[in-house]
C-alpha cells in the first residue's frame, strides 16, 4: 500500500496556501519586471498581478480606459508565464493588430513571438509539421483565423490563452455566434485574459457574452442572468460584486498622480444644409417612414432603415451608394417576377460588402436578431404588385440622381473651415500639424480624399481602412517595401506591412489620415493631436475609442476634437445629445 505524504487536511491546507499567495505581491512578476524594457506604471502592475493571483482562477477581463497599457499588462502577465516555464502561450487579435502585438512582445519583452497564418501552416505542412501549433514561440492568429483552426488550436494544451479586442466576442453566449463559439471551445480549460476598453457598450447581455469565454457558468445561463440583473430591480450591487472577482478596470481619472495626461479640447461645428441637401433628406426621411415597402421588407426593416440613415447622415455619396445596393436588390426582384421565377426579398450582407457601415451597424445593433444573414428571416410573402414595385425603383432612382449631383456641401465646407482652425491651434502648441478624420463609410472616405486634395491638401491626404486596396496606397506599400529591404520590419504578411507602410507616410510625410472604423482600430497615434469626426458614431463607446487613438499615454500635447453637427438632421441631433450627456462634447 503507498504511503501518503501528507493527509487530506495538509493538502487543502497547502492548496488553500498557494491560491492565497498566488498573486499576492509584487515578487510575482519579478522576473518579468527583470527582463522589461518598458516604461512601467502601477496601475499596469497591480492588472498584471490580478491576472496572476490564483492558480485555481480560469481568467480575467482588462478592462482599462484606452491608452493606459493594456497591452503591456498582458505583456507582464505573458513574460511571468515565460519565466515559469510556461510557454504554450497563444493571442488572439483583430488580423490588424497582429504585427504590433509581436513587435511589442519582442522589443519591450524580449520574448519570441510570431504571427502564425494560412501560408506558414502550408509551408510548415511541407516540411512535415502536422500541427503548427505546437511550434516553439508565442504564436499571435488572428480572430477570424482562431475560428478557422478550432479542431488544432484544441489540440494544444495552453498555458494561457490572451484575447485582444474581447467585446468582438461578447456575442459567443449566442448559438448563431459561430467564430465566439468556436473559439471559446477550442480554448476551454486554458487560463486566459481579455483585453478590452469597452466591455459594455450597449447592453448588459455584452458582459455576460464575454464572460462565457472565461467559464460558461461565472452567471449561470443567459435566462438567469436577465432574470437576476436586467430585469425591473435587477440586483446591481450583486453584479458588482461578481464582476470584481475576474475584472480589473482603471479610468484615466485614477492615475493622474503618476501618469501625466494632455488636455483635451472640445470643438463644436454647426452647420445648416443646403436646400438641395435638406429636401433629400426630408423625402429619403419619409420614404423611410412608409408603412408597406419592398425596398424595406418587414423582417428587414429596422435594419436597413438604420443603413439608410447612417448612409444619410454621413455623406450624399454614402447614401447614393447604400441605396443603389437596394434599387439593383428591387430590379431583380422584378426580373424574377417578370420571367415566373422565385423571388427573393431578403438581402444579404454580401450587398453591403462595398462600405463599412453594415459592419458598424451590426457591432452596434441593440437587437442582433436583425442580422441580414439571419436564417429565420421570413420572406414577404403577399401578392406583388409589379406597378408598386417599379414605382419604388423609379423613387431610389431620383434620389440617388438627387444625392449624385450634390458635390460640394455644407459638411464639406465646414471641415475645410475646421481644418484650418485646427492646423492653427496645433502650430500654437508648438504640435505636429497632423489631423486623423473618422467617417464609418468608406465612400465618404474616398471622395473626401479627392474633396480635400482639390481643396489646399494635394499629397498631403492617406487613407485607411479595412481593404486599402486603392493605387495611392499601393505605391506607399510598394516604396515602403523598397526602404526597407535590410530594416527586419517586413513581416511577409501584406496586410500588416501595409499598416506600418501607411502609418511611416503619415508620420513622416502627410498632414492628414482619413480613417474608418475598422481601419483604424489599435492604431497608435500619438504623434497627431487633431481628431475629426466627420461622422459622429452611434455607439457612445466608439468616440471614445476614436479619440483614444490620439489622446493616449505618450501625446505630448492637448488634443483637439472637431465634431460636425448637422441642426437640421434630428438623428444628429439625437446622436450628438446622447454623446454629450456621456463625453461632454
Amino acid at each position: 500500500m503507498k504511503k501518503e505524504l501528507i493527509t487530506d487536511f495538509q493538502a487543502k491546507y497547502f492548496a488553500h496556501e498557494l491560491s492565497r499567495r498566488g498573486g499576492a505581491g509584487v515578487e510575482r512578476v519579478g522576473k518579468a519586471l527583470f527582463d522589461a524594457c518598458v516604461d512601467l506604471n502601477p496601475h499596469q502592475i497591480e492588472a498584471s498581478l490580478f491576472s496572476l493571483r490564483s492558480p485555481l482562477q480560469k481568467g480575467v477581463l482588462l478592462a482599462d480606459e484606452v491608452g493606459l497599457g493594456k497591452t503591456i499588462e498582458a505583456g507582464l502577465s505573458i513574460c511571468q508565464y515565460w519565466a515559469e516555464k510556461k510557454r504554450n502561450i497563444l493571442v488572439i487579435c483583430p488580423a490588424s493588430l497582429r504585427k504590433q502585438w509581436a513587435i511589442e512582445l519582442q522589443e519591450k519583452f524580449n520574448l519570441p513571438a510570431f504571427v502564425l497564418d494560412a501560408k506558414i501552416v502550408r509551408d510548415s505542412q511541407k516540411t512535415g509539421i502536422e500541427n503548427a501549433f505546437n511550434m516553439r514561440g508565442i504564436i499571435i492568429i488572428s480572430l477570424h483565423y482562431a475560428s478557422r483552426m478550432a479542431n488544432e488550436i484544441k489540440q494544444i494544451r495552453w498555458d494561457l490563452v490572451v484575447i485582444d479586442e474581447a467585446h468582438k466576442l461578447r456575442n459567443a453566449y449566442r448559438p448563431s455566434n459561430k467564430m465566439g463559439n468556436s473559439i471559446r471551445w477550442a480554448t476551454e480549460g486554458a487560463k486566459k485574459i481579455l483585453l478590452t476598453a469597452t466591455p459594455l457598450q450597449n447592453s448588459l447581455t455584452e458582459l455576460f457574452g464575454i464572460s462565457t469565454l472565461i467559464d460558461e457558468n461565472i452567471f449561470g445561463d443567459i435566462a438567469s442572468f436577465r432574470s437576476q440583473y436586467m430585469n425591473m430591480g435587477g440586483d446591481l450591487e450583486g453584479l458588482r460584486h461578481r464582476l470584481k472577482s475576474f475584472v480589473w478596470r482603471t479610468l484615466r481619472r485614477q492615475v493622474l498622480e503618476y501618469v501625466r495626461f494632455t488636455q483635451r479640447k472640445l470643438v463644436t461645428r454647426p452647420f445648416n444644409p443646403s436646400d438641395q441637401e435638406h429636401e433629400l433628406y426630408q423625402e429619403v426621411s419619409n420614404f423611410l417612414m412608409a408603412d408597406e415597402s419592398y425596398a424595406l421588407p418587414k423582417a428587414q426593416k429596422h435594419l436597413l432603415t438604420l443603413l439608410v440613415r447612417k448612409a444619410l447622415a454621413s455623406s450624399p455619396l454614402a447614401l447614393a451608394g447604400t441605396l443603389r445596393v437596394i434599387q439593383t436588390r428591387l430590379i431583380k426582384l422584378k426580373d424574377d417576377l417578370e420571367k415566373e421565377r422565385t423571388p427573393s426579398f431578403r438581402m444579404t450582407i454580401n450587398d453591403f460588402l462595398e462600405d463599412e457601415i453594415y459592419e458598424e451597424i451590426m457591432l452596434d445593433s441593440l437587437d442582433e436578431s436583425d442580422d441580414l444573414d439571419d436564417e429565420e428571416t421570413e420572406e414577404q410573402e403577399e401578392q406583388i404588385s409589379l406597378k408598386l414595385l417599379d414605382k419604388e425603383i423609379q423613387t431610389l432612382g431620383k434620389f440617388i440622381e438627387q444625392a449624385e449631383s450634390i458635390g460640394e456641401n455644407a459638411k464639406s465646407l465646414a471641415l475645410l473651415s475646421a481644418l484650418r482652425i485646427g492646423f492653427e491651434e496645433m502650430q500654437k502648441m508648438g504640435a505636429a500639424q497632423k489631423a486623423v478624420i473618422f467617417t464609418e463609410s468608406r465612400r465618404t472616405q474616398g471622395w473626401l480624399k479627392d474633396y480635400l486634395e482639390a481643396n489646399g491638401y494635394a499629397d498631403k491626404v492617406l487613407t485607411f481602412n479595412g481593404t486599402n486596396k486603392d493605387d495611392a496606397t499601393g505605391e506607399i506599400y510598394k516604396e515602403w517595401l523598397s526602404k526597407n529591404q535590410t530594416s527586419g520590419r517586413i513581416s511577409g504578411s501584406k496586410q500588416i506591412d501595409l499598416r506600418a507602410a501607411i502609418l511611416d507616410s503619415f508620420k513622416n510625410d502627410a498632414a492628414i489620415l482619413i480613417a474608418t472604423e475598422a481601419g483604424a482600430e489599435g492604431l497608435n497615434l500619438q504623434f497627431a493631436s487633431l481628431v475629426v469626426n466627420f461622422d459622429l458614431p452611434w455607439n457612445p463607446q466608439r468616440i471614445e475609442q476614436r479619440i483614444g487613438r490620439c489622446h493616449r499615454y505618450g501625446q505630448k500635447h492637448d488634443v483637439v476634437v472637431i465634431n460636425f453637427l448637422n441642426k437640421k438632421n434630428e438623428a444628429d441631433r439625437r446622436v450628438y445629445e446622447l454623446l454629450s450627456e456621456k463625453f461632454n462634447l
